[in-house]
């Protein structure tokens, strides 16, 4: 019973908290408008054809992840260039933290008017809200080797690109996966904000327009769809770092 239960409890847990909630709704008759019941969601899913679910959901999801593989381009160069010259780490710093700092949902109209109303200002929007984690991550693990290693690339000669890519960069791997987990949660959250500020499709969309027209119920069955996708991809990316890099997973 305590493997059983040391297995399954997130997923016990889960099952009480629906019911408990389907409970509450029918005992307190609580109106569909305020809290829907999960099984008033779930005939909510019925309003669309499976084609226009799955066009919102792969508008959500491009955007997201070109946003994402976005960050990504930017970040790695943009964090091995930090560590490599403390001149440019002390520019370009401040000016990471005055863009994180920044509220994005601030900051989205203002795109959409300078960019247009097309994919590419969603992508930025999403790329924005998710880079930041992967530059100060990898710049934070490739600080951590110890110095003695370093001393012994330089005893040896060993030439600078040598030292990123095989000494550096293999310890900032376990933060580079820790940030990888965080971006691509926040690049979804990011390509949300974008759709609420221009969009014609995608499951931001539809949340947006479902609560202008009171359909609550399909609003949290897209809430929920997005939770499938953000949970999705982290499982994907926490795959991968076990697929390819098992190594970085040791604790100890």
């Amino acid at each position: 019973m305590k493997a059983f239960l040391e297995r399954y409890i997130a997923l016990l847990a889960l099952v009480v908290a629906v019911l408990l909630w389907e409970g509450a709704c029918k005992l307190f008759a609580i109106p569909v408008f305020i809290l829907p019941s999960p099984s008033a969601i779930f005939a909510s899913v019925s309003t669309l054809d499976a084609g226009r679910w799955a066009t919102h959901i792969l508008a959500t999801l491009s955007v997201a992840l070109s946003g994402f593989l976005l960050a990504i381009v930017i970040a790695l160069p943009l964090a091995i260039a930090i560590v490599s010259s403390k001149l440019l780490a002390r520019l370009v710093l401040p000016w990471l933290i005055v863009i994180q700092s920044t509220p994005v949902v601030a900051i989205a109209p203002i795109i959409v008017v300078t960019l247009g109303s097309g994919m590419l200002p969603r992508v930025v929007i999403t790329t924005l809200i998710s880079f930041f984690p992967l530059v100060i991550s990898t710049a934070t693990g490739m600080n951590s080797v110890p110095s003695e290693l370093l001393e012994l690339s330089k005893t040896l000669r060993a030439p600078r690109n040598r030292e990123y890519w095989q000494i550096r960069m293999p310890y900032a791997v376990p933060y580079i996966f820790s940030a990888l987990k965080v971006a691509i949660t926040l690049s979804i959250i990011g390509a949300v904000v974008a759709e609420f500020v221009a969009a014609d499709q995608g499951l931001g969309y539809l949340i947006l327009f479902s609560t202008s027209s009171f359909k609550i119920p399909l609003a949290f069955a897209s809430l929920f769809l997005l939770v499938v996708c953000s949970l999705t991809l982290y499982g994907l990316v926490s795959w991968l770092q076990k697929r390819l890099f098992p190594w970085s997973l040791d604790t100890k």
